[in-house]
């Protein structure tokens, strides 16, 4: 019998088939257009993903929101009244205040709840590199691992999960300021097609830059090359902003050239996708190190 919950919040961009199989507890951030919020649920229930990526392309700026603490210490207290602990894995601290959050309601509600456990990790990741860390607790657990088990193999092993993306175009990685190091980075080559990663810190930042769309898919399956460990056996997570075509492309080359167990695909959501625009392709796996 579970005795804890695996939560996560949206920005582990992971597919509804992954969240109903895992009985994931999922909190969603929000995103706003044109003066109107929706908040990011794995069903789609209040935007679809399609749907968002079209106003992005008609040029509509999105705006995204975290997650406060109230809203934190509802959705345990949820879990916490069933009797359960608490494991919740967030998106990057050097993302998005939303982690600094849960880490408030937690200590807000602890002393209410002094015989259940809940801990908070920050995953120093983001969108389905996320969403891999939650699925390797999630086969942990039905291995019968307890909950401060899984909490110290994702602490352990996190800062090799490894993120490599590239973006189709620069307009809304440069509008969504997250980006480290950006301005020297892109300078004013109009053609660059950046390939970035997610450091050891939890940040966004550039690795290469490559001339043109094609270049930069080659350039991510090389330095996915250089970076995987155990390829043969692993499961890798594959995620695009609305191009599932182009994906496909990636996933095969990656078949062809490294091998993997399985390639698991999936979008990446408004809360991610407001920052990376449409056409962004991402991998995840596990290596040496990030």
């Amino acid at each position: 019998m579970k005795n804890f919950i695996i939560t996560t919040d949206s920005c582990s961009d992971l597919p509804i088939n992954f969240v109903e199989k895992m009985d994931l507890r999922i909190i969603p951030l929000s995103v706003e257009i044109d003066g109107k919020s929706y908040r990011d649920y794995p069903d789609e229930r209040e935007i679809k993903v399609k749907d968002f990526y079209e106003l992005l392309r008609d040029k509509r700026v999105a705006k995204t929101s975290m997650i406060n603490v109230n809203e934190f210490i509802d959705f345990f207290e949820e879990i916490l009244k069933e009797e359960k602990d608490v494991l919740y894995i967030g998106f990057s601290s050097a993302l998005s205040g939303t982690v600094n959050s849960a880490f408030i309601a937690k200590e807000e509600i602890k002393d209410k709840y002094p015989n259940r456990k809940i801990i908070i990790i920050d995953s120093l990741s983001a969108s389905m590199g996320l969403g891999l860390l939650i699925s390797y607790a999630d086969k942990l657990r039905e291995q019968g691992k307890s909950i401060d088990e899984v909490a110290l193999w994702i602490e352990d092993n996190k800062l090799k999960l490894c993120h490599l993306f590239t973006v189709a175009h620069l307009g809304t990685l440069r509008r969504g300021g997250r980006l480290s190091g950006s301005a020297a980075f892109f300078g004013d080559l109009l053609k660059v097609k950046p390939v970035l990663h997610v450091n050891n810190e939890g940040k966004l930042v550039p690795l290469k830059k490559a001339r043109g769309r094609n270049s930069s898919l080659i350039m991510l399956v090389d330095m996915m090359k250089e970076r995987i460990v155990d390829s043969q056996n692993q499961t890798i997570f594959l995620s695009h902003g609305d191009d599932l075509e182009t994906a496909k492309n990636v996933g095969k080359m990656i078949v062809e050239q490294i091998g993997v167990k399985e390639i698991v695909y999936g979008n990446i959501g408004p809360i991610i996708g407001a920052h990376s625009g449409p056409g962004t392709i991402a991998i995840f796996f596990m290596g040496s190190e990030r």
